[in-house]
Formats: structure tokens, sequence, C-alpha cells
């Protein structure tokens, strides 16, 4: 794994669409620390955390890692502190109504429903 970039003194944060085992984050984690990031946070959409997931991420510099409920994750926050949930329900909710209703499903781009 190589780190592009300058970290140094500055707050990083982690983008993934899903992560399973966790591996590859928590490298990449320890990889930014050791550049000299301040912090680390992972913000992902889809949580499945199996096998040594919540170790791994318990064990790891990682300030936060947040994720969408698209998975229900109440289990694995009672495992690991570092987990925080963002409920997505409302703006899916909202895509689905638009694409039935054959309205524009771009326009929650710039209009999230709270």
């Amino acid at each position: 794994m190589v780190l592009v970039g300058d970290v140094k003194d500055r707050v990083a944060i982690l983008v993934d669409d899903m992560e399973d085992t966790c591996g590859t984050v928590c490298h990449a984690a320890d990889k930014l620390l050791s550049a000299g990031a301040t912090k680390v946070y992972a913000i992902l959409t889809h949580g499945i955390f199996s096998g040594p997931a919540i170790s791994r991420i318990n064990n790891a510099c990682f300030e936060a890692v947040v994720v969408t409920n698209t998975i229900p994750q109440e289990d694995k926050m009672k495992h690991c502190p570092k987990i925080q949930v963002i409920d997505i329900s409302m703006i899916l909710a909202e895509a689905i109504r638009r694409t039935h209703n054959g309205e524009s499903v771009s326009y929650l781009f710039s209009h999230v429903p709270l």
C-alpha cells in the first residue's frame, strides 16, 4: 500500500462503499497515522463487518467508523463503540417515491430530506 499526498497534521477520512473483514481499511488507517495524520475516520456505505472485522476496528486507530443503516448494526455497535450509524431510510424512501412517480431523483443531490 502506497500513500499519495501529505497528511501530516491533518484529519484523514477514508471513504469506501463496502467493508467486510476491514483488513484493508485498518491497514490504510495505520498508514495514515504513521504518515502524521492527527486523526483517522472511516465513512462507509455498507458495513458487512464479518469475521475479524469488529476486533480489527477496535484495535485500529480510528476515532470513529461511520456507516449507514443499509445493514442492521445494533449488535455490532454493542461490541464496538467506534461504530456510528447514519439513518438513510428517509432519503431511500424519497428516492423510491420519486422513481415510482417519474420524478427527478437527481433533485435529491441538492435537497436532502431530513
